[in-house]
């Protein structure tokens, strides 16, 4: 139960990684605004909190000296990937921290990505955008703030992680994964390539093909008929 517990646990904290992830690389982007700051905010600590929950429960079974050899085994396999995506999260806050010092939210930027968008059309979209504007008007302090407040996580997840190697020793060398790497996208690309297969073999059985195979040879038998008729008239002439 605890081993499938962690299982999910692990596929949450993977799939929430995977969008802290996507959200940083439109850091200082022509998309970037405070909704994506306040987006990234709560996406890290959601991981940090799976995070925090995965260790609570992979700990005390890989410390048991009890435990038997293939349930130590399924556990430190969890543990090596969850601590390869834990450092994978831990690079990401440090980019974002990067970019967002470097593309502050309310101070005069250029975006990495130009929309094109100049001239007169400025004045209609601040008044488009001044219902917004309003909402954060007392928030122009937030990316400031949330700076400061992602150094302190980023320490933080780095503790977690020295705190991780301190109490469970698990060399990743030794550790042997189930099935060869790329596995899954081979099975998916063989399977595909065998429907695709199925499919060509089936339309080239159907009888549209064979229909169209006997109007070819009926249509080149036409053709050699006369071409050959052509030559007779011509040595008759």
């Amino acid at each position: 139960m605890a081993k499938e517990e962690c299982k999910a646990l692990l596929d949450a904290l993977n799939k929430a990684t995977a969008c802290y992830h996507h959200l940083v690389l439109t850091i200082g982007g022509s998309a970037d605004s405070q909704n994506l700051r306040e987006e990234l905010q709560k996406t890290r600590q959601k991981a940090q909190e799976l995070a925090v929950a995965i260790r609570a429960r992979l700990t005390p079974p890989l410390r048991d000296r009890g435990l038997g050899a293939e349930e130590r085994a399924e556990f430190e396999r969890l543990w090596v990937a969850f601590s390869g995506c834990l450092e994978l999260l831990e690079a990401d806050m440090r980019r974002a921290l990067a970019l967002g010092t470097e593309f502050p939210l309310h101070a005069p930027r250029r975006p990495l990505v130009r929309t094109g968008v100049e001239g007169g059309a400025s004045g209609v979209a601040a008044r488009a955008l001044s219902a917004r504007s309003l909402r954060h008007e007392g928030e122009r302090d937030f990316d400031v703030e949330d700076l400061h407040q992602l150094e302190r996580e980023i320490l933080k997840v780095g503790e977690m992680i020295q705190d991780m190697e301190m109490k469970v020793n698990v060399p990743r060398w030794t550790v042997q994964a189930r099935q060869t790497a790329g596995a899954e996208l081979l099975s998916s690309a063989s399977a595909g390539v065998s429907s695709v297969g199925g499919v060509s073999v089936q339309q080239r059985m159907g009888p549209c093909d064979l229909s169209k195979a006997l109007a070819a040879t009926i249509f080149s038998a036409v053709l050699l008929a006369a071409v050959a008729l052509a030559v007779c008239v011509a040595k008759l002439s």
